[in-house]
């Protein structure tokens, strides 16, 4: 709002306003803005929801600390999306199709979280929504922004770009160039040297009309990576400060994948696809590590707040859909290692249970405990070193990510 606001007085050469023109201020204000609400808003939440008495539900799980933990104020998710949303509203252009497609991920899986939240606080139902609800929410979703893709004229690739252009501003390129457009249906593969994957490639045998099978494969895709990333965020969030932390890794990282799409002349220097208007979404992510760091504040341990599932469906969705806009979905696997980490031995230790249970009528078990956090928990390592370590991995990770726009 503020920007459109600027925008519109600059006309009248007001002092300052063409600052609002620049993704490098914006970004840093929104960063500002959403730790502020975070951490002033957030207290009164947690205020509020002690009065409530609106706590955590504890099962045994033999786990040393657990019982401290009961009774601890839940759906803090609120103040991670009260802390993405209002600095988004406030400092992005709200024209941009790519940022309106993450303001409604936020919100929708944030609907679904809070649901799932409210039937088990206030309904005193431990099981909460049931995981049908959830996935249809989440194909839902998915298949919107499949849809979008293929439907709106504003969401494209420019292949080969050249640099040398004007520019109205140190971080607004002009975009009237010559240059090769295609809709989305190319992606990045990391450490590959010939980096651009058509999904097309995969469904050529189809004949004339593979182009439009093509993107029935996208749609699926894109579907499969949103409900996957937003449950692997939901296993995660079981230790004070670990999904919060991890996460804000990896949103900072995907502002920088956004920036660097999303300006001519970084593309042009690093030889990658160059997405026209998604450098917008800078704006989210400094948003999105600004509400994660804020809530850290309350949820670092021993955590004044948790999430629940209002923030762990809700920031595992963004990450999946953020990565997609910014065509680095298949970097997901490295980026999002700690959630995918902890999503496979939940599915490992299920499956080999369950197996060894026909075969030998005995269930066995991989880890102590699923997901991974709780095993390390089980052998004895404190839950601060074990959400630190996690962490380091998580940096680890990112820093191998961001390597890839030079190294292949």
């Amino acid at each position: 709002m503020l920007y459109h606001l600027f925008t519109y007085l600059d006309q009248f050469d007001l002092p300052g306003a063409r600052l609002f023109q620049y993704l490098s201020f914006r970004a840093a204000l929104g960063a500002v803005f959403s730790l502020f609400i975070a951490l002033f808003w957030g207290k009164r939440v947690i205020k509020y929801l002690q009065r409530k008495q609106i706590g955590e539900l504890v099962r045994d799980l033999g786990l040393e600390g657990q019982y401290q933990k009961k009774g601890t104020p839940t759906m803090g998710g609120l103040i991670i999306i009260a802390s993405i949303v209002i600095p988004v509203l406030l400092f992005a252009n709200l024209t941009n199709t790519y940022v309106l497609i993450m303001l409604g991920t936020t919100i929708w899986l944030g609907i679904i979280g809070f649901i799932d939240d409210y039937i088990k606080t206030f309904k005193k139902n431990k099981a909460g929504l049931p995981g049908k609800f959830k996935i249809v929410g989440q194909v839902l979703l998915g298949l919107t922004i499949g849809l979008v893709f293929y439907l709106s004229d504003d969401i494209q690739i420019r292949e080969n770009p050249k640099s040398a252009v004007l520019c109205e501003t140190p971080e607004t390129v002009v975009e009237d160039f010559p240059s090769r457009v295609d809709k989305p249906l190319k992606t990045t593969i990391p450490f590959v040297k010939d980096n651009e994957f058509d999904y097309a490639t995969l469904v050529s045998f189809m004949g004339e009309n593979h182009k439009a099978w093509a993107w029935a494969v996208f749609i699926i895709l894109v579907i499969i990576i949103t409900t996957a990333v937003s449950n692997g965020a939901n296993m995660t969030d079981g230790l004070d400060g670990l999904a919060a932390g991890t996460s804000g890794i990896v949103g900072f990282t995907l502002g920088l994948f956004a920036y660097v799409s999303g300006n001519l002349i970084f593309a042009d220097y690093l030889n990658i696809m160059y997405i026209p208007h998604v450098g917008e979404l800078v704006i989210f992510a400094s948003a999105f590590v600004g509400a994660t760091v804020g809530f850290l504040w309350y949820n670092s341990y021993p955590a004044q707040v948790f999430m629940g599932d209002t923030g762990s469906l809700t920031i595992g969705g963004i990450i999946g859909v953020f990565a997609i806009l910014v065509r680095k979905e298949l970097l997901i696997p490295v980026l999002a290692g700690v959630f995918l980490v902890e999503n496979l031995s939940v599915m490992l230790q299920v499956s080999y249970f369950k197996y060894t249970k026909k075969r030998f009528g005995e269930g066995r078990r991989i880890f102590l405990m699923s997901p991974l956090h709780h095993h390390y928990q089980k052998k004895g390592i404190p839950e601060p070193k074990i959400v630190a370590r996690f962490w380091i991995v998580g940096i680890v990770l990112a820093i191998l990510s961001i390597i890839t726009l030079k190294i292949r």
